[in-house]
């Protein structure tokens, strides 16, 4: 008997592991490497006259890919070749529609029929307003609207509340909310029009980490459903639109949307009703509110003193407002915001001494004032913000009736400006400018001054030895 046979353990007899089998059991995504190399080590012996496999080139290797390394390589491409790269294959069309957070519907029946959960099952943020709307494809006439965009047939140009006839029934919205709300659990953010009370109480049950809310046509009734959503922190209400659509908004429904709501950080009231109650129940209520639009609204004289109730509030914005308030009351009974930082005034009728001169006194701890587009502020309204002493930052623009004088008048009792714009004010002229107010002026740390066209021309043409009367090309012989 040989060596060999006498020890059956030598390591002779056995033959040692070969590197690639070493691989194939301990990692199993290397065994599609290995298969695809030897394959073409196969592919090289074979004739050139027979192949392997045939047409190997043409197949996917992105196949060999599993779905979460794909979807991951899809995420870091940027935005411009993602519609694209949907158009490679089936399997690339439904992994991009799960990078799909955001999604505006046009067409309802996308919506009810369940291809919009196949299709984005991962969606955050929807917009739903456009697509409760009837909107004819074979009109000729398009209203345009800051909100909403549709076109109309030639009969409805008569009536003055034209959505009034175009937006879907109120069942059928809550039909969509509910299926919108089972397919999309993890939903933040929703615009919607025409919704009912049992809509949004299905979407408060369903998405519990909703947290922003735009709800257009919004009334009492429905606010119910809203305070429900105990997570929201952002809400737009829109409650009534010149032209389009007209619903109400009152101190009912105010009260019950600060008793429910709780968390509510930004609130905007545009088109609504209300007075001193409404508003004085969202300050004692909403205790985290920082920041508050009010646009276009319709609510009752005596509404600004309750402002003195949101003490966290931080922001106040009054956007297209036709009158501020026409009867504050006294001024022991205004109070102020004393946490608040920022008031910005747009396109609004400050025409009323009353109005104005309560609306400072109430912000008076403000350290940033912008005036945008607003009529009727002259000068001697102007000087109603001389009780600001905090101010930092001044914005003026589209002020066509506040002078030289007026400005001067008042910015030079704070002592803390630190930056000052003027654009678009026509009455500024620089040849009125004051030696104390060209100090101001120094001392900022920044001045962007644009009050006129002619201003804005003398700073493009300084250093280039143009516009003095000619006086480089025609000199005196």
């Amino acid at each position: 008997m040989s060596v060999l046979e006498e020890n059956p353990d030598s390591p002779l007899k056995k033959r040692p592991p070969r590197w690639s089998d070493t691989w194939l059991k301990k990692t199993k995504p290397l065994k599609h490497v290995v298969f695809a190399m030897q394959l073409q080590s196969l592919a090289s012996k074979v004739p050139k006259s027979q192949t392997l496999i045939p047409h190997f080139a043409n197949i996917d290797r992105t196949l060999l890919l599993s779905d979460g390394l794909l979807l991951k390589i899809l995420s870091k491409l940027p935005l411009s070749q993602r519609n694209p790269n949907s158009l490679v294959c089936k399997r690339w069309l439904n992994l991009q529609g799960r990078l799909v957070r955001s999604l505006k519907i046009l067409d309802w029946n996308f919506l009810v029929s369940g291809r919009l959960i196949t299709r984005f099952p991962n969606l955050a943020h929807v917009d739903l307003l456009n697509g409760c709307l009837f909107s004819p494809r074979n009109s000729g006439i398009l209203l345009t609207h800051r909100m909403v965009s549709m076109q109309m047939r030639y009969g409805n140009c008569s009536n003055w509340e034209l959505l009034e006839e175009n937006l879907l029934p109120v069942e059928v919205v809550d039909g969509g909310l509910q299926a919108l709300a089972n397919g999309c659990p993890n939903l933040r953010r929703l615009v919607v029009i025409n919704a009912s009370e049992l809509g949004l109480l299905t979407l408060a049950e369903e998405c519990l980490t909703l947290q922003e809310l735009e709800l257009h046509k919004c009334n009492d009734n429905v606010l119910r459903g809203i305070a429900a959503c105990e997570n929201l922190q952002i809400l737009k209400l829109v409650g009534n639109v010149d032209g389009l659509y007209c619903s109400l908004v009152s101190d009912v429904g105010l009260t019950i949307l600060a008793q429910g709501c709780k968390r509510l950080v930004k609130l905007e009231l545009s088109g609504c009703e209300g007075s001193f109650d409404g508003i004085k129940a969202i300050g004692q209520c909403c205790l985290m509110l920082e920041e508050l639009t009010i646009c276009d609204h319709r609510m009752e004289d005596g509404w600004l003193a309750a402002l003195s109730y949101c003490e966290n509030l931080k922001t106040l914005r009054l956007l297209s407002c036709k009158r501020i308030d026409l009867d504050p009351g006294p001024d022991e009974y205004l109070g102020f915001c004393p946490s608040l930082e920022r008031l910005h005034l747009q396109k609004c009728q400050l025409r009323s001494k009353k109005s104005v001169r309560a609306l400072f006194r109430v912000c008076e701890a403000v350290r940033e004032v912008v005036v945008l587009d607003c009529w009727g502020l002259d000068n001697y309204m102007f000087t109603f913000a001389s009780v600001c002493r905090r101010v930092k930052f001044l914005s003026l623009e589209g002020c066509s009736l506040l002078t030289t004088e007026g400005l001067e008048a008042t910015v030079l009792l704070w002592l803390d400006l630190e930056t000052l714009v003027v654009v678009s004010c026509k009455n500024i002229k620089e040849s009125d400018i004051s030696p104390a107010l060209a100090t101001l002026f120094c001392n900022l740390k920044e001045l962007r001054w644009r009050p006129d066209s002619k201003s804005l021309l003398s700073l493009s043409l300084m250093g280039t030895g143009m516009g003095k009367k000619g006086g480089k090309f025609f000199k005196r012989t």
